[in-house]
């Protein structure tokens, strides 16, 4: 396996406490502004697989929009049942106003 950098999204379309999904590989993510830095998780809440790209992003955490669990946005780690199992985290880098993704291959 290998990991590679791909470019996932404009930064200027994410507002700041915005989420947004991105889909690479048939494997979806999550990407988020938090005052002008970036951050991704996996995609989907691990407790009923809803689109967190739905949820509610604030003071660093995103609410899964179909039970209202949280999750630390920078850490992934699940903190508001009924959530309990924490979210995989990405590397992200912003180069000429894009956001791109480290991920495995």
């Amino acid at each position: 396996m290998s990991d590679e950098w791909v470019d996932a999204y404009d930064a200027r379309e994410i507002g700041d406490e915005e989420v947004v999904a991105f889909e690479h590989e048939g494997r979806t993510y999550a990407l988020y502004n938090l005052e002008g830095h970036y951050y991704a998780t996996d995609g989907y809440c691990t407790h009923e697989k809803a689109h967190l790209s739905d949820g509610f992003v604030m003071d660093g955490m995103i609410e899964c929009p179909l039970h209202m669990g949280q999750f630390d946005i920078i850490t992934g780690e699940a903190v508001a049942g009924p959530v309990c199992i924490h979210l995989k985290t990405y590397a992200v880098k912003e180069e000429n106003d894009r956001i791109f993704i480290k991920v495995t291959r």
